[in-house]
């Protein structure tokens, strides 16, 4: 799984460069898409949540710092993590000083 960061120094974009940067993306996703190693992924709203804690509280959240703020993921076909951090470094929003947390899936056989 990789999930996706950051990439705050985006926000800079001129609405022509934002364009020319959702398009790497689209292209990125169109790459793995024709290796066979996407599965899928998501953005995420840049709106905060809800977090859910013990004893079921809810409260607004997450908080986090925009370079810590999760802005999606993708499922990836890896043979590792060392695999899945090569595909990772990719990533269109690194330049922005977006950063991928490169993290293994356990799939359970009996579910």
């Amino acid at each position: 799984m990789l999930i996706f960061r950051g990439g705050s120094d985006a926000a800079q974009l001129s609405p022509e460069e934002s364009q020319q940067q959702m398009q790497k993306w689209f292209e990125w996703v169109g790459e793995l898409q024709g290796k066979g190693i996407y599965t899928s992924g998501e953005a995420l709203t840049p709106e905060p949540g809800k977090l859910v804690g013990k004893g079921e509280v809810v409260t607004d959240g997450p908080f986090a710092e925009s370079k810590e703020m999760i802005g999606g993921y993708f499922i990836v076909k890896a043979d590792d993590l060392e695999a899945a951090a090569e595909i990772a470094k990719a990533c269109p929003d690194l330049p922005y000083g977006g950063t991928v947390e490169v993290r293994d899936v356990v799939v359970f056989d009996n579910m």
